[in-house]
């Protein structure tokens, strides 16, 4: 098995991220309960789940764009504030407005604010490593198009080259393989396995089961809890599958016959 996907023995500083008793309630009513997981880090992992099990929460709650009820987080053994500039984020397409007039280049560039700060307007150095990431995402043609402009593919690969130039270590995408076509989806998938070769970590929030053991090599399943945790190749299993999913038979059972239950 792959080291990266080794974790008997490994301690907090030593995980990309680690989430214990982690509770997220809106209204009282708990969307994530006594969650506990870890990731190690250099892998492209999926958290996958029905429609409400927290999926997204799950993902702002780590970056503390949703405050939890209990439990803690940490990035690399250190608070997500202490990590900050060494994560990057890309939120659902739809969560945007994609109607703000500004252009690709200038989204892009606003990755690299953190670095900068508010006050700092961006150099020529600055728009040259966002028309860098632009190029990664073959989106370099359109550096000086109105985002409204753009289809929903080329507005996904702009967010993922806005995450892409803050040179990251660990790297959240809520979806981003949702509402694109078959090319970006394979572009996006590409330049990710790409960023896990390179020793980033990248969690994914997915919604295609039957692309999970193609795409992934560590899995979090969940649905309010965790259900299951751990390499794809161990983890992802009808009967895991079941637990998570419950009565949804259909899905279950397309997705169960792409993987032999050991």
């Amino acid at each position: 098995m792959d080291d990266r996907l080794v974790t008997a023995g490994l301690h907090e500083p030593g995980l990309a991220v680690h989430v214990e008793d982690l509770t997220v309630s809106y209204h009282s009513k708990p969307v994530l309960w006594d969650i506990d997981f870890d990731i190690p880090p250099g892998v492209m992992a999926a958290i996958v789940g029905p429609n409400g099990a927290g999926k997204s929460t799950l993902i702002k709650s780590i970056l503390d764009l949703v405050r939890p009820t209990a439990g803690h987080v940490t990035i690399h053994g250190l608070p997500y504030r202490d990590q900050r500039r060494k994560v990057g984020y890309v939120p659902q397409r739809s969560s945007v407005d994609w109607d703000f007039p500004t252009t690709a280049l200038d989204v892009v560039t606003m990755g690299l604010y953190g670095q900068l700060g508010w006050l700092r307007r961006p150099g020529r150095k600055d728009k040259d490593r966002a028309r860098a990431a632009l190029a990664r995402v073959g989106m370099e043609d359109y550096a000086d198009r109105q985002i409204s402009q753009l289809s929903g593919g080329q507005q996904q690969r702009v967010f993922i080259a806005r995450a892409l130039v803050q040179e990251a270590d660990v790297y959240f995408l809520d979806e981003p393989m949702a509402g694109v076509d078959a090319t970006t989806e394979r572009t996006i998938v590409k330049i990710l396995h790409g960023l896990r070769d390179a020793g980033k970590t990248v969690i994914v929030v997915h919604h295609d089961l039957q692309t999970v053991r193609t795409y992934f090599d560590w899995l979090v399943m969940l649905n309010v809890r965790v259900i299951a945790q751990g390499p794809v190749a161990e983890t992802y299993t009808a009967e895991n599958l079941r637990r998570a999913y419950g009565g949804q038979i259909a899905l279950l059972d397309s997705a169960a016959t792409l993987t032999p239950v050991d």
